[in-house]
């Protein structure tokens, strides 16, 4: 299969964890730059510290291993530096909204023209479970026992801060809509984020009480639906996607004359 060719399958099995969610990311995302004919000649891949960082060492591109919270300001010099090539970032929610968040408050707000796939799975995963910025108040973890004591961030109401901005809301369980969410936001001209939400059965699964990362796909399943045609806001458990407007006049994107 053609797609193979987007992966270093001599590097597998992968350093994750069973079960984990960041797999599932990768075969979408390899499928998707397949069909795109993106390779290490037009696209750069840029991650961040943390589980989802790995995505870089397992695909047959070029990648940036950044500092932690540092993709968004690299993935824009890169950009700007060659505009002709296909940036994406691969980060986890810890990485991308907390140390990251300043970057990426700004790389919205500019319209930076690079596509984010965050790998959503409400925990910092790597550092063995603590409370992060998308993990849902109450939550019990290993740095809230007692439950989490704050709401978590606003992923779309950040991104729709800017009326040009496309978010999409899909699962790991829901392959197809990820897998178009993925694809057109690499399409999309401009700031692109893509939110998964993605199972961490060892380090958070496991603490709210699901047995096998199974069981928290099935959730998934159930829990979320497609959001109706037509529709300008995701609410919760909604999967969907959310285009912004281009505006005539609007300002160049970075890399754009």
């Amino acid at each position: 299969m053609a797609v193979k060719d987007k992966l270093k399958t001599d590097l597998f099995p992968t350093i994750w964890c069973p079960g984990c969610g960041i797999g599932l990311i990768m075969t979408q995302l390899a499928t998707v730059m397949d069909e795109l004919g993106l390779d290490k000649n037009n696209t750069v891949l840029i991650t961040g510290i943390g589980c989802t960082g790995r995505m870089g060492a397992y695909m047959n591109f070029e990648s940036v291993y950044t500092l932690h919270g540092r993709t968004l300001p690299v993935a824009e010099a890169v950009k700007i530096v060659r505009p002709e090539l296909n940036v994406i970032v691969v980060s986890g929610d810890g990485d991308t909204a907390s140390i990251g968040g300043n970057h990426l408050m700004h790389s919205i707000r500019r319209n930076a023209n690079v596509t984010v796939i965050c790998n959503n799975n409400e925990i910092y995963g790597l550092t063995g479970g603590q409370a992060g910025p998308t993990t849902p108040a109450g939550t019990k973890t290993l740095s809230s026992p007692a439950g989490a004591t704050y709401s978590p961030i606003n992923l779309q109401g950040l991104v729709n801060t800017n009326p040009n901005a496309f978010y999409a809301k899909t699962t790991v369980y829901h392959q197809g809509p990820m897998k178009k969410a993925i694809k057109e936001a690499i399409q999309w001209p401009g700031f692109a984020f893509v939110d998964v939400a993605s199972q961490c059965i060892e380090n958070n699964g496991r603490r709210i009480g699901f047995s096998s990362a199974n069981e928290m796909l099935q959730n998934y399943r159930t829990e979320y639906k497609a959001a109706p045609a037509g529709a300008t806001r995701l609410e919760t458990h909604q999967t969907g996607i959310i285009k912004g407007e281009r505006p005539a006049g609007h300002a160049p994107n970075n890399g754009e004359n």
